[in-house]
């Protein structure tokens, strides 16, 4: 078997990084008639639909001529709404998953290295997330699973959309599915999986179409309605790279700037993944990562082992590891003033995969969906509830999120700023190891508590 370094990595990502990267991309297309409008308060053209208010913000998200937007006195500023597509990486795209029914009486902690790293049993001790809200923005959270069932609060979950659907999720993609359980999963079978606070108030926020791609200008509506709906933590798992420092782009940046600045005054703490491109953003001049680089971001960049419960190293034996859950992940963006924290979310041997070894192992073990044909039609047609194994920075800020949670539970009076300089006064960088990938430092529970 042939193991990979993360030097390895990098000199082939070119070849690589089409079928591995995780997170989002943007689409080469922008909407032709979807707008981001800035606003001066006076109102927007009758010619005008509006999609979403934003209430809180000087911005507005809508359909119509860009003409009348162009000619209003009313509007400040807009561009064209851009798409940004949920790319799923290999190392995920050959990792098992198990439907509720097979894995019944396999309880699934023992397969939790993230949770065990961190110490969440010894925090949930202190605190299991009582008393908070948690908000998921990403393709939507399968609210029949019985580990999201008693944390999902259905009344204030919602499709951003304009899919027609609810906000459980569509189609095959269980991305917000398994980040929702590593926030919040709190083992509703009695044999499922653990979150990280599993007590606390989870809003499903779906901006993923049934197309498979989702809205820029969505995305900031869900924040906004994440800060109304006072939610403490809002978990955005999802980005886009590279977009242009320049010309939309800034406006981009300006818009996003503005919405991230509102939540962080109202008491919502952004966690959002760094990206997965294994890209330097601190010193790329030419381009941005949106939004974990926007005002105020809790950037999480990605940690995992090599060798969970598997021989790695071919000595046989199945208990070291050829590296341990705080070194770096091989696909995590970095970048010492981009990041905020190093958090797990999985690493991969990509020699390993393909050859029969467990090295899923090494991904982040959660609630999941998997398709089955119940009609007999020889079609899929029903979310079967699961477990299963993913990795990415998408895994790396749910963790945070989480933890962000058991610190505001723990101390309510506690303002977004408040909580974040507890995760990252708790933080330091392991040992060996570079800051460009922590930022403050690898995530401790325990200690922000």
């Amino acid at each position: 078997m042939v193991h990979s370094t993360r030097r390895d990595v990098i000199k082939v990502s070119g070849a690589l990084l089409g079928g591995i990267a995780v997170g989002t991309t943007v689409t080469a297309a922008t909407s032709t008639d979807r707008f981001i409008a800035q606003t001066k308060g006076r109102g927007l053209p009758n010619s005008v639909e509006v999609v979403h208010e934003m209430p809180g913000t000087d911005l507005a998200v809508v359909t119509g001529d860009e003409s009348a937007l162009r000619s209003s006195k009313g509007v400040k500023d807009f561009a064209a709404d851009i798409e940004l597509e949920l790319n799923e990486p290999e190392t995920n795209a050959e990792a098992p998953t198990f439907d509720a029914s097979d894995y019944e009486g396999q309880p699934g902690d023992f397969l939790q290295w993230d949770k065990a790293d961190l110490d969440v049993p010894e925090a949930h001790e202190v605190t299991e997330g009582e008393g908070t809200r948690v908000a998921v923005i990403d393709s939507g959270v399968l609210e029949t699973h019985p580990d999201l069932a008693g944390p999902l609060n259905l009344d204030l979950s919602r499709n951003f959309t304009d899919d027609g659907g609810d906000h459980n999720p569509v189609g095959g993609d269980d991305h917000g599915t398994h980040v929702a359980g590593i926030v919040a999963a709190d083992n509703g079978a009695g044999l499922g999986v653990n979150g990280t606070a599993p007590k606390t108030d989870l809003v499903d926020c779906r901006v993923f179409s049934d197309e498979g791609g989702a809205s820029f200008a969505d995305i900031l509506a869900a924040i906004v309605y994440s800060v109304n709906i006072d939610a403490d933590v809002a978990n955005l798992s999802l980005g886009a790279y590279p977009i242009p420092r320049q010309g939309e782009g800034d406006f981009y940046g300006k818009v996003l700037n503005s919405t991230m600045t509102y939540a962080n005054k109202e008491g919502t703490l952004l966690v959002i993944a760094a990206g997965n491109d294994e890209a330097d953003l601190q010193h790329d001049k030419n381009f941005i990562s949106l939004p974990n680089e926007g005002a105020q971001a809790l950037s999480v960049a990605a940690t995992g082992p090599i060798g969970y419960g598997w021989d790695a190293d071919g000595d046989g034996e199945l208990t070291d590891l050829v590296s341990p859950p705080e070194s770096p992940a091989f696909y995590t963006n970095y970048g010492t003033n981009a990041v905020t924290l190093g958090a797990p979310g999985g690493d991969a041997d990509l020699g390993a995969i393909g050859t029969g070894v467990p090295y899923f192992n090494d991904l982040v073990f959660n609630t999941v969906f998997t398709y089955e044909d119940t009609d007999g039609d020889d079609e899929p047609d029903t979310q079967v509830p699961g477990y299963g194994w993913k990795a990415g920075t998408s895994m790396a800020a749910p963790n945070v999120a989480g933890a962000a949670a058991l610190v505001k539970s723990a101390n309510p009076n506690y303002n977004a700023n408040q909580v974040e300089a507890a995760l990252k006064q708790a933080a330091d960088v392991p040992a060996g190891y570079d800051k460009a990938y922590y930022g403050s430092g690898y995530l401790n529970i325990l200690d922000a508590l």
